[in-house]
């Protein structure tokens, strides 16, 4: 290899690591849950883990899917349209169909490639996509691949997106992509305006709902249903590897022509193996549980109100929000780095995020409930978060708070 190139990637890692952007791996050494042990810190309780519902470990999930071994084996070692479609995979993007109140679902290995195969091959030059600031590295990515007309409003700003909207009036095909819940701030997406606004300019909505499906909503279907927009998003995509069992997994959910279309031409669904069997019936297994009982997600709504209030009450500053994604500003990214090991030290697993994940400037603490935790749990997480407050100088020592955001040298 050129010697050139890994000196380049040599300083540009070191850069990384002088700015506290470096981003280490930590080892888990148990299950995914609210209490895990990781090879260099023991047993710690886990903060920024996407297992919303806390059933990533959950038993009958397991078992769902260790029933499936013996059913269905154990890979399909092929893509959908030869080889590798059983009746599990039909009966799953059924039931997801019915979960979300839509026509057809297709499965993706992720949501990553579904987001990565929907807009090419749905829309050409003649259309345009209009896409928030803020939206997910995969919706951006997916755009990309397209030749529509790419352009973009400030994040859920409606007369932003209604000034873009004019612009793109002599598309043939206008879509509004959003994510339903932004995940590095857990703020949703300002649905019913913007359904609106496609209504007046004749547009069809796309959203990204991985960080809301099962758990928002009063009975789990995710933002559409939240803000009670249901039947009017024309393009939802989504993912298994979040509330919904942790594993992976993604889909594309509609009206049943997209959907048979996608299944003629989307790239990632056509060239990738099919999911594999044990998740899919892991993930049949969690719709049981959704639409058996409320439980699960009442306790993690109860867990984030909880956590919210300890926190604020200590003096952190929080991303207002009822989302179970409750981000702590701390502003410099060197600070939130030091922030996290050092709750470490405290036995609490968090993750400090900054650029280029987060603007320059909002570095923060991403913490995120599950369902899993108990408000024992919360409460040891609420007394670290201020002994660490207190010992980096982000909370005074009587417990008010002293200004966030600190430039360190």
């Amino acid at each position: 290899m050129d010697k050139r190139l890994t000196e380049q990637l040599k300083k540009q890692l070191q850069e990384l690591k002088s700015t506290g952007q470096y981003k280490e791996e930590r080892v888990i050494t148990s299950p995914q849950s609210a209490h895990i042990t990781v090879a260099k810190g023991g047993d710690v309780l886990n903060f920024c883990a996407n297992n919303y519902l806390g059933l990533a470990n959950d038993p009958r999930v397991i078992e769902a899917a260790r029933k499936s071994y013996d059913k269905y084996g154990f890979g399909m070692a092929s893509v959908r349209f030869i080889c590798g479609t059983q009746t599990i995979h039909k009966e799953l993007e059924s039931r997801l169909s019915h979960f979300l109140g839509t026509e057809d679902t297709i499965l993706y290995s992720s949501c990553f490639d579904a987001n990565g195969g929907l807009f090419e091959t749905l829309f050409g030059a003649e259309d345009a996509i209009i896409s928030d600031s803020l939206n997910h590295a995969s919706i951006i990515d997916g755009i990309r691949l397209s030749k529509a007309q790419r352009l973009r409003y400030q994040n859920n700003d409606m007369n932003d997106l209604e000034q873009q909207l004019k612009q793109a009036q002599n598309a043939r095909f206008r879509v509004i992509a959003t994510d339903g819940v932004f995940s590095m701030d857990g703020t949703i997406a300002n649905l019913k305006a913007i359904c609106d606004l496609a209504d007046r300019y004749d547009a069809l909505v796309m959203i990204d709902d991985c960080h809301a499906v099962g758990f928002m909503g009063k009975k789990g279907r995710g933002t559409p249903e939240y803000c009670d927009v249901m039947g009017r998003i024309d393009l939802i995509t989504g993912t298994l590897g979040k509330a919904l069992g942790g594993a992976s997994g993604g889909y594309i959910s509609g009206k049943k022509e997209v959907v048979e279309w996608l299944r003629q031409r989307s790239r990632p669904y056509l060239f990738s193996n099919t999911l594999a069997p044990s998740i899919t019936a892991a993930s049949l297994e969690v719709l049981n549980i959704l639409e058996g009982s409320d439980a699960l997600r009442d306790r993690l709504h109860e867990n984030s109100r909880y956590f919210r209030k300890k926190m604020g009450a200590v003096g952190f500053d929080l991303v207002p929000g009822e989302h179970p994604i409750i981000p702590v500003m701390l502003g410099d990214a060197e600070l939130a780095q030091r922030f996290a090991a050092k709750m470490l030290e405290h036995a609490i697993y968090v993750i400090g995020f900054c650029y280029p994940v987060v603007p320059i400037g909002k570095a923060r603490i991403r913490t995120q409930m599950s369902a899993a935790h108990s408000h024992q749990d919360i409460d040891r997480a609420v007394a670290a978060f201020q002994a660490v407050g207190r010992d980096l100088g982000v909370l005074a020592g009587g417990g008010g708070r002293r200004p966030i955001f600190l430039e360190l040298s």
